[in-house]
């Protein structure tokens, strides 16, 4: 772990490019509206300090002894904190690509375990394995004229030590189109794409090859919404962004991201930031003047 945090040392308080395809590296105190997104499937690997993740109505924390997994893409809220002697946060992920997890699951017996639930995002216990794999893989930071080489090894090989583990089935379901997670996903995609439409959820199953009440149930087990707080989740992340980077106004943005009203999108929009959108987007703005 002192090796990986030396090797990670670099890191910004934003997400922080290695060199090497996939993998990010962040350290500091990241600014609370950052951590408000929409997170891309992942394993993440606290190097220093914890971090508290909430989806829907549920939150895990996890720190250096664990690693977080998110097999779909999620709106989240992040909080991140210190170590007990103060030192900054410091974490490295890798974003997953389902096409190498399909190669990568083409070369194993079947024996990964089944789900104690059908979450798309966990938390499991690190294995030494594990950061040894992650090791090599930060090491080429150093290293760039080995990285088109070697990179893809290691990236197999810390995917392989996830699927060896107890939430490795995610990794495995994602990459197997008639899996109920991937299935999910497929809506998932859907909705990103779609957000600003009508939302019907028999269209939505019915896109899947699920029931309607099949669809809901599977959906709320691995986002832990259903698909219209899902829907409303990546509306008020999008208004969001419009405010604070295009400079919509309150109104502008609530029509942009598919709301008919604008006292509708204000009173949901401040239930789920704490601060009504005008006054939002004036603080993130004055945060992020040097």
């Amino acid at each position: 772990m002192n090796e990986l945090r030396q090797l990670a040392a670099g890191a910004e308080n934003r997400r922080t490019e290695t060199g090497i395809a996939r993998v990010a590296m962040v350290q500091g105190e990241i600014p609370q509206h950052q951590l408000a997104a929409v997170y891309d499937p992942m394993v993440n690997l606290i190097l220093r300090g914890s971090k508290s993740m909430t989806v829907g109505g549920s939150t895990l924390h996890y720190d250096p002894a664990t690693y977080f997994v998110m097999s779909v893409d999620l709106p989240a809220a992040g909080t991140v904190h210190p170590d007990a002697q103060g030192n900054p946060y410091l974490a490295v992920s890798l974003t997953l690509d389902p096409s190498i997890i399909v190669k990568l699951l083409g070369d194993l017996p079947d024996h990964i375990g089944r789900p104690r639930n059908s979450a798309g995002f966990s938390v499991a216990s690190v294995t030494p394995e594990l950061l040894d794999a992650w090791i090599r893989m930060l090491r080429l930071m150093g290293q760039p004229a080995d990285i088109a080489a070697l990179a893809p090894v290691y990236e197999r090989e810390i995917l392989y030590r996830v699927l060896q583990g107890p939430v490795g089935w995610m990794l495995r379901d994602i990459a197997l189109p008639d899996s109920a997670l991937a299935r999910v996903n497929a809506a998932i995609q859907r909705i990103r794409r779609d957000y600003a439409q009508a939302l019907r959820i028999e269209d939505l199953a019915d896109g899947v090859a699920m029931s309607v009440s099949a669809f809901h149930r599977h959906f709320k087990a691995v986002t832990a919404m259903s698909p219209l707080q899902y829907q409303k989740q990546i509306r008020l992340l999008q208004a969001r962004t419009l405010l604070v980077a295009a400079r919509y106004n309150v109104s502008a943005a609530a029509h942009e991201v598919g709301y008919e009203s604008a006292t509708q999108f204000s009173r949901e929009y401040a239930r789920e930031f704490g601060s009504p959108p005008g006054r939002d987007a004036e603080r993130i703005v004055r945060e992020m003047k040097p």
